[in-house]
């Protein structure tokens, strides 16, 4: 199955029109009190809550692209209000309480991302839906009544998750196999790049530059060096998620893992009556290669997962293009979960990269010595999560002592990850056997296969 465009950095872009015009880029040596490196997500939030807490301050983005070029404008469209959900790693250097009240607060920012958008007249295509996750063969069910009762023994409220069984959730979207679900409430659809852009011209609107065409080659104490002029600043933040390895100094840091998506042709209503999906929830699967989904405002799917998870040497792709043979792999999830989109032309197939730290634990912090701060390592939920990052690299940079700088995720400390090849090598046979896990399981495996958890081990997921 080919795909009609296969790149160009994503259908979101397609979708509003094309690739915007880039900004003007640095003009050279500049001053500044902030300097942001990346005006994606991460960036963008934190000169917002910054420049309203302290109009006076002056704050520098900095971007090689253009704002919105990277994850920020590629992704699933999923504001989940989640993080990597390893309470188990947090708790090992902090308490149960915080790590609680972690998960709350990024439960909260699904709340706050839309009241912004209202307040900024931001049209995202914001839809509050259901997050279900479905179980098409006993291992997997194993695995979603397993996350559900982990998820009340840490006192999550049975109104935000809840288990539904196979006729309910055959009845929500009518997948093959279906055997059960698990459903986070509370959370949102969004076109990201609709929601990147607006939040840009936002952050601009509060006079706030955004110099874009400019590569960052060092980050230093004080300085940020770029192709186009120094930046001095007291407080440099490095937002730069999935591209982080590109920066000298930072490449065994955050492994940026490759997702890509798929998109199909417009559905006829006649097919969506057959499908269902009228609650337009976020689909998953709880496969161990799981797959994300959504069904976006005009009526098409997308599809995401892993494909080729990793270029040797953090290497990222060329401005989103995908291998043919991850596009097919994609398209053969679709079918075999939804056998009614077979004969769909896919419009748009697209990928990035998503930020990794060796513990699988996202961070945000500042270094008081350096006054370097940064946030990321978002494991591929970076849509809510950043939102968090603005707001607690806010207080952090003007040494706030407030209850987000005391969340858990806050100035963690991970391992690098190892050299190459042992960094190739440990991922590829991460998903080789997850592969392998999967398939044994959909041939008739009853409960979860070993492989995955030597899987898990070799990298610390």
């Amino acid at each position: 199955m080919d795909a009609k465009v296969n790149g160009n950095v994503s259908f979101w872009y397609a979708d509003i029109g094309g690739l915007p015009a880039y900004r003007a880029p640095l003009p050279g040596d500049l001053e500044a009190d902030v300097c942001i490196v990346g005006a994606g997500y991460t960036g963008l939030w934190t000169a917002y809550y910054l420049k309203q807490a302290d109009p006076s301050i002056h704050i520098a983005i900095v971007e090689r692209e253009f704002a919105g070029f990277g994850a920020s404008g590629r992704n699933g469209g999923w504001l989940s209000g989640g993080f990597s959900w390893s309470r188990e790693k947090y708790l090992q250097t902090s308490t149960r309480g915080a790590v609680i009240d972690m998960e709350t607060a990024m439960h909260g920012t699904v709340d706050e991302v839309i009241a912004v958008t209202e307040a900024e007249g931001i049209d995202a295509d914001i839809r509050r839906v259901d997050n279900l996750t479905v179980a098409t063969n006993p291992p997997q069910l194993e695995r979603i009544k397993a996350a559900y009762a982990d998820a009340i023994g840490w006192g999550v409220p049975q109104e935000r998750v809840s288990l539904i069984g196979q006729a309910e959730a055959k009845a929500r979207i009518d997948i093959r196999n279906v055997l059960g679900g698990y459903i986070h409430h509370g959370t949102a659809r969004v076109q990201p790049a609709k929601l990147v852009r607006g939040l840009s011209e936002a952050v601009e609107r509060l006079g706030v530059p955004i110099y874009e065409q400019t590569t960052v080659t060092t980050i230093e104490k004080g300085k940020v060096t770029t192709d186009r002029g120094t930046v001095r600043a007291a407080v440099i933040i490095r937002a730069t998620e999935g591209f982080t390895a590109g920066i000298p100094g930072n490449e065994r840091l955050w492994l940026p893992l490759n997702s890509a998506q798929i998109i199909t042709e417009p559905l006829p209503q006649s097919l969506w009556d057959e499908i269902g999906w009228q609650g337009h929830e976020l689909l998953g699967d709880a496969a161990h290669a799981y797959c994300y989904a959504q069904r976006t405002r005009e009526g098409r799917i997308t599809m995401g997962g892993r494909g080729v998870p990793y270029r040797y040497g953090s290497q990222t792709d060329v401005r989103g293009q995908t291998q043919q043979a991850t596009i097919e792999s994609l398209h053969a999830i679709l079918t075999r979960l939804l056998p009614q989109t077979k004969g769909l032309r896919i419009d748009h197939a697209w990928c990035g990269v998503l930020g990794v730290p060796r513990d699988w634990c996202t961070t945000a912090g500042l270094d008081l010595e350096t006054g370097i701060g940064w946030a990321g390592g978002y494991v591929g939920l970076g849509v809510s999560s950043s939102n968090l990052s603005g707001r607690t690299l806010r207080d952090l940079i003007l040494r706030r002592d407030t209850e987000l700088t005391r969340l858990p995720w806050v100035n963690r400390q991970v391992s690098k990850w190892e050299p190459e090849p042992m960094r190739w090598l440990g991922v590829h046979s991460m998903y080789q056997l997850y592969r392998v896990a999967d398939e044994r399981e959909e041939a008739g495996l009853r409960h979860t296969s070993k492989l995955a958890a030597i899987a898990d081990r070799i990298t610390g997921h």
